[in-house]
């Protein structure tokens, strides 16, 4: 039994003494947040790292996603079409957008969007398309940007899970109209909290800067209906040191994935996600496992989750409930055909994964699955 709690992922931070150098001047300067220094220049590197032609940094990835939704100008009551397979931001930043979610079903291959049964779902209303890269997968981009076009709707991707990662060798920011990233502790990246929008038009620049500092444009200037959900120099020093951390971190947890699949490729209960290491660059952010309900016994998923918690090892349902089913929305779209995603968020977890995770860990780990599939009960263990 592990004698700390082994949680599900582990922020990333630099060396003590690299941070507080960072930091230091902060206590000549003064200046904490209001776009300093720090700010603009991580603003400047993740731009270059990222590979993308415009970004604008935000306090965290919620309000980089309810901000750029915002900041595209949908008429109230518009429609969108996303995926209930995600974390509950991506549908809060559309209602509180006064816009509709419209929920299409997901692929069980990769968790994404269905991009079959998107057009299907298209109304007058319809205005954007929200897909998620779930789990660093990425999306259908190609099939999801013809339908976009034949209907001359928006395309904004949830790229929170896909950070740094590449399809045929373009940085993932750089599809659909728009993307939006988390910068949130529990990411491979971090600024403590942040987020930023990814986008082409120079212009939109402006409108999100507008949007995320109250619409401040002087002194004596409030030209928007703005928001504050800026960066401060304490995040943004953060990402500075993260930022020269990042190879090495999705390196190791690479390693830690190729050993999790080599210990559980075999076991016929489970279905694991396939890479496309051919076209597609990942950051292994998330290790999820499917257990096949045809071949376990009931709720097995529930019952490894709970015996993982006894020997202080903290997995997560992830996601579940599925969003369209939440109890904020009051049931509203329960009756929604939604086949897939409710099969994966009743049967995903999602394993610990971190750099720092220990390869006994992780047999441990393993052993706690293949007992409970062996036992109906799952009571081997004390």
């Amino acid at each position: 039994m592990a004698d700390n709690k082994i949680m599900v992922t582990k922020s990333s931070m630099p060396e003590f003494d690299e941070y507080v150098e960072m930091i230091r001047p902060l206590w000549d300067t003064h200046w904490l947040t209001n776009f300093g220094d720090y700010y603009k220049r991580l603003e400047k590197e993740l731009k270059q790292y990222l590979g993308v032609p415009q970004i604008s940094l935000m306090v965290n990835g919620h309000m980089a996603l309810e901000l750029a939704i915002q900041a595209m100008g949908f008429p109230e009551g518009g429609e969108i079409i996303t995926t209930p397979f995600t974390f509950i931001s991506t549908t809060h930043a559309i209602i509180r957008n006064k816009l509709v979610p419209v929920f299409c079903d997901i692929k069980l291959s990769d968790y994404t969007i269905d991009e079959n049964k998107i057009e299907d779902l298209i109304t007058e209303k319809t205005v954007a398309i929200l897909p998620v890269h779930v789990y660093g997968n990425i999306c259908n981009i190609h099939k999801i940007q013809e339908i976009a076009d034949k209907y001359n709707i928006k395309v904004i991707y949830d790229a929170a899970h896909a950070f740094a990662q590449t399809l045929d060798g373009i940085g993932v920011g750089n599809f659909g109209d728009i993307s939006i990233f988390s910068f949130h502790a529990t990411k491979i990246y971090n600024t403590i909290e942040g987020g930023a929008v990814v986008f082409k038009e120079e212009s939109f620049y402006r409108k999100l800067h507008d949007l995320k500092n109250f619409g401040i444009r002087s002194e004596t200037v409030v030209a928007e209906i703005g928001a504050n959900a800026k960066l401060n120099e304490f995040s943004a020093a953060m990402g500075l040191c993260n930022l020269k951390a990042v190879e090495k971190n999705i390196y190791e947890r690479e390693k830690r994935v190729r050993y999790y699949i080599q210990k559980l490729e075999e076991i016929e209960e489970i279905k694991l996600c396939k890479f496309d290491l051919e076209n597609t660059t990942y950051s292994f952010g998330y290790f999820p496992i499917l257990f096949r309900q045809e071949l376990c016994a009931d709720g097995i998923r529930d019952k490894v989750y709970d015996k993982l918690r006894e020997n202080n090892i903290y997995s997560r349902k992830y996601f579940y409930p599925i969003t369209a089913d939440e109890a904020c929305f009051k049931n509203k779209y329960k009756k929604v055909a939604l086949e897939n995603a409710r099969y994966a968020g009743n049967n995903v977890l999602v394993l610990p994964l971190y750099p720092e995770l220990e390869y006994e860990t992780i047999n441990e780990i393993v052993e706690i699955i293949t007992k409970c599939i062996d036992s109906e009960t799952c009571t081997y263990m004390a």
